[in-house]
């Protein structure tokens, strides 16, 4: 990336360049300085790689309330009507704002197509083939690129908030570019940061998905909520050597049968919908008939099998899987998929109001990173992108606080990190050897099926392993920088080596606060199941809530 200089101050920053980040800089108010920050290129989210579509009730037969029915169902009783009903009723209009904005979703003549997918009672998810997200997101990044109001800043890493000591409120961040940190003012920051699936060894997500949002938040004070909810997608691509390629749910929809080694439906074993039940259902099914059915069950797969859809349709709906699958060896439309269940969305998040609002003044958090109660215990297929819209349009009515920023900020002084390479190698062996570790332990402890022995075990496991994070050389050092200390690094390679350790610091962060809340939680509903718990409990309907160190229940839900 060329060296730019950046602002020291902007009066919004967004951190994050998914669907969430990009929509919602496009949406603030055009007479503010807006700084989009993401630690890759603006090209590379999850919402990228999102397939199915984005869900909204733009049918004559369909209404916001079906829609708002079909979200609370699948969200197992953990909704927040209210979020809900928002949701759904400003979808028809963001859908509206994204086609005039260029996205250019599959039309059948001049109406937008719609599909079904799973546990919704209509057809409603818009779609543009079978990559609706890299749609949606390039469309975003380019009407981004053209304001003169936001300036992206790439390959930049947030490690922190910038919180005022006197009034708590949210001030800025601590930022990783061109190889210094610096801080950098704003009177409000928006965490867009998406999901944390590399916490776990099978994910759909890509590996910016290192729950950093949740973290940061965390670490400053934030409070979070229900975070032992991941939904797990049944069907990635599961080959030795492959990426854990999704496939996405609307090849069900289309009329894709899940099959076993003998070739039978398995999934009508386990619900009357058998595979367009909901998502974690078929997750269990598959996980269930592998346990009983495979030599071992945590590398075996099921297939997919696309042939009851016509040649055509598999052409025109989903030529970038046909294309991935291909590039694999695998011929879809001769023989089936291997798939298994992987890591997908995080339905927890940091709590935000409607307006996007933290507990913490001035800090806002919009998309996957948020917990706005519109996904309950499991979110229903293809709302996540409508999320990210809805609640990114809800910025464009920020207020920002009467508050003066310093126009020269001068750092306390200049701080030098140096390290030998030996000691450098030596570090960052440590580092690569818990991020190797950590998303195994999760994934075999808080995978799809949970119980109490194997999260305690693995909540003592984390503990010990963040004490050995925290003696490293540079954990003591960057540890005990205080706000507005700038560094300069004279240390080979430093970029990559900082990466790995703010992504290892914040995977350790996010490991342990998913593990203490599936333990904490004495039940089994939506994407949390626990065979020492098997059932729902009424008695939790409840949030599992989260501020520092201390687990809590919200008040009982109706």
């Amino acid at each position: 990336m060329p060296e730019i200089e950046i602002p020291r101050q902007f009066d919004v920053i967004v951190v994050g360049a998914g669907a969430a980040g990009l929509y919602t800089a496009l949406c603030l108010p055009k007479s503010l300085q807006v700084g989009l920050i993401t630690k890759e290129t603006v090209t590379l989210s999850a919402s990228d790689w999102a397939q199915g579509g984005i869900a909204a009730a733009i049918a004559p037969e369909d209404s916001p309330r079906l829609h708002i029915e079909d979200t609370i169902q699948a969200g197992a009783g953990l909704c927040e009507r209210q979020a809900v009903e928002f949701l759904a009723q400003e979808a028809p209009s963001c859908i509206q704002s994204l086609v005039n904005l260029g996205v250019a979703f599959d039309r059948h003549g001049q109406a937008l197509a719609l599909t079904l997918e799973a546990a919704h009672s209509r057809h409603r998810v818009l779609h543009a083939a079978d990559t609706t997200g890299r749609e949606v997101t390039t469309t975003l990044t380019a009407q981004v690129l053209h304001r003169q109001n936001i300036q992206v800043i790439q390959q930049a890493l947030a490690l922190s908030l910038w919180l005022n000591p006197q009034t708590g409120r949210c001030q800025g961040v601590s930022l990783f570019y061109q190889g210094k940190i610096t801080w950098v003012q704003a009177k409000a920051v928006v965490l867009a940061t998406g999901g944390g699936g590399q916490v776990f060894a099978q994910t759909t997500n890509p590996a910016v998905s290192t729950g950093d949002g949740v973290a940061i938040a965390w670490r400053a004070g934030a409070i979070l909520r229900d975070l032992e909810f991941v939904q797990f997608h049944p069907t990635a691509l599961t080959k030795p050597g492959a990426d854990r390629f999704l496939i996405s749910e609307a090849v069900r929809g289309e009329g894709a049968h899940l099959v076993d080694d003998a070739g039978r439906r398995f999934a009508f074993d386990y619900h009357p919908a058998g595979e367009l039940a909901p998502r974690d259902v078929v997750s269990r099914a598959i996980f269930s008939h592998l346990q009983h059915t495979a030599v071992d069950p945590a590398t075996a797969h099921v297939w997919l099998d696309m042939r009851p859809i016509s040649p055509e349709k598999i052409q025109h709906r989903f030529p970038n899987i046909v294309k991935v699958c291909q590039r694999w060896g695998i011929d879809v439309f001769h023989e089936p998929i291997p798939v298994a269940p992987a890591a997908h969305y995080w339905m927890g998040g940091i709590v935000a109001d409607l307006q996007n609002r933290t507990n913490i003044p001035g800090l806002y958090a919009v998309g996957e990173t948020a917990s706005t109660g519109v996904h309950g215990a499991n979110r229903l297929a293809s709302n996540s992108l409508l999320e990210c819209i809805v609640f990114g349009a809800q910025m464009a009515n920020l207020q920002l606080a009467d508050i003066e920023l310093k126009p020269d900020i001068s750092e306390l002084h200049l701080r030098e990190f140096r390290l030998d390479e030996n000691d450098w190698q030596t570090q960052q062996a440590q580092l690569e050897a818990l991020r190797d570790k950590l998303p195994r332990l999760v994934w075999q402890s808080a995978g799809i099926c949970r119980e109490q022995s194997r999260l305690d075990e693995a909540i003592a496991t984390v503990e010990s392993w963040q004490q050995d994070f925290a003696i490293l050389p540079l954990s003591q050092f960057l540890l005990a920088l205080r706000a507005n200390e700038t560094v300069n690094f004279q240390v080979p390679n430093i970029e990559r080596q900082l990466r790995l350790w703010a992504e290892t610091r914040n995977l350790l962060d996010v490991a342990d606060l998913i593990l203490r809340s599936a333990a904490f939680r004495t039940e089994s509903r939506g994407g949390h199941y626990r065979i020492d718990y098997p059932e729902p409990d009424p008695h939790w309907q409840i949030h599992t809530l989260v501020q520092e160190h201390h687990w809590s229940k919200s008040i009982h839900l109706s």
